[in-house]
């Protein structure tokens, strides 16, 4: 069987665009190899009927949503390779399945690389997070930590700053991506900046409790946020050809299209920033679009 489209990616971007696709009757492989990026998260917010969701359950009803169309088959995983061909693209899944489209939806998401401190992982998705849009309102009016070398921390503690915590250490941990005007405005809001660099975090059962530094001392925290370094997962540009932007994004219109005929990409692999779940269903249903009116007009030609 030929697919109308083949969609790499089960996260929101992913399920979206098969739904749309599966009510505009089209054939559709969808490749998911259950593994979420927020899988460790305990909620997700900010989408509207979906706030506090868990991902598990987020997940359980898009799936009977979206198989409950005849015509989308869930393929439960990776895809390994994708090539170009006269027809359009085969694709060769981890389990040896191989499978011909029209069209490629890549929505592999971003993997997360965590920054080398203790403790990290015990408190990732419970009192540690990375957008504060997500999970800023569950930490309101605590004593937050914002631990970030990177240039958008200035940003970031700004936003914590007139919305969610008067309360803020920021560590940057040995970085020093601020400029002397910032660390004014800091000081001058009562926000402290940490230089040294983080050692571990503590606290019990997900709860953290401080942040310990390098040089032995520590700062009491109750939640904070951290900057995982984030590159688009399921790379395939080699084989494809189509164009990387500086920060690893897939390049791609606003309506999914890549440089590449026939591949659109949806979610955070194009889009890094904001990394919610809205705005990759968002994504996920105008690359679904797109491919509907490209089929359409293929269609219409050819049976002319």
């Amino acid at each position: 069987m030929r697919y109308d489209c083949a969609i790499v990616g089960g996260g929101p971007a992913g399920l979206n665009a098969a739904l749309v696709l599966g009510r505009a009757r089209r054939n559709v492989a969808l490749f998911d190899n259950n593994q979420p990026r927020n899988r460790v998260t305990h909620a997700s917010h900010g989408f509207i009927t979906r706030d506090g969701v868990t991902p598990a359950e987020f997940r359980r009803i898009a799936y009977e949503e979206v198989t409950g169309y005849p015509s989308v088959r869930h393929f439960p995983a990776e895809v390994t390779s994708v090539r170009k061909t006269e027809s359009g693209f085969e694709l060769i899944a981890s389990s040896g399945e191989r499978v011909e489209a029209r069209k490629v939806i890549l929505s592999g998401g971003l993997t997360e690389t965590y920054p080398e401190i203790e403790g990290i992982r015990d408190f990732y998705g419970k009192s540690l997070f990375v957008c504060p849009f997500c999970d800023g309102w569950e930490l309101r009016d605590q004593p937050l930590a914002v631990v970030s070398n990177h240039p958008a921390a200035f940003h970031v503690v700004k936003l914590l700053n007139q919305n969610w915590s008067r309360d803020l250490v920021l560590f940057t941990n040995g970085g020093d991506n601020l400029t002397t005007e910032q660390r004014e405005q800091l000081a001058s809001k009562g926000i402290r900046v940490v230089d040294t660099p983080v050692l571990s975090f503590e606290g019990t059962d997900g709860k953290l409790e401080r942040v310990r530094l390098a040089d032995g001392t520590f700062i009491e925290r109750s939640g904070g946020f951290v900057a995982p370094a984030q590159v688009p997962s399921g790379r395939f540009a080699e084989e494809l050809g189509y164009e990387i932007g500086t920060n690893g994004e897939i390049v791609a219109d606003p309506m999914g299209k890549t440089t590449t005929a026939g591949v659109y990409a949806a979610g955070d692999s194009a889009y890094l920033q904001p990394s919610q779940l809205i705005h990759a269903a968002s994504s996920g249903s105008k690359a679904a679009s797109a491919i509907v009116g490209e089929l359409t007009e293929e269609d219409w030609q050819a049976n002319a």
